[in-house]
């Protein structure tokens, strides 16, 4: 049977632009105090589950790596001053 596939399902693409989303809301509207609080505390839980995805994205990406350099051990790697950044292009 195949899997269902859940409409809360998390993802770091949907996250952005719903955060996105709430950003020009808040920064455009008029709205209530109730409704800017509801879209501000939204906005800290998307906030702060795309840290979350990304804290585990590096932690793969570093893995990965050190699996690649142990492989070719043999070639020179160029060192690099950007340990906090990565670069997918």
């Amino acid at each position: 049977m195949p899997k269902k596939s859940s409409t809360n399902e998390f993802t770091f693409e949907k996250a952005v632009t719903e955060l996105e989303d709430i950003v020009v809301s808040m920064e455009e509207d008029q709205l209530p105090l109730k409704e800017l609080v509801d879209k501000f505390e939204r906005g800290a839980k998307l906030h702060k589950d795309c840290e979350a995805f990304l804290t585990s994205a590096k932690k793969r990406l570093e893995t990965i790596a050190n699996k690649a350099e142990g492989k070719t051990a043999n070639t020179p790697q160029s060192p690099s001053n950007d340990d906090d950044e990565i670069r997918l292009f």
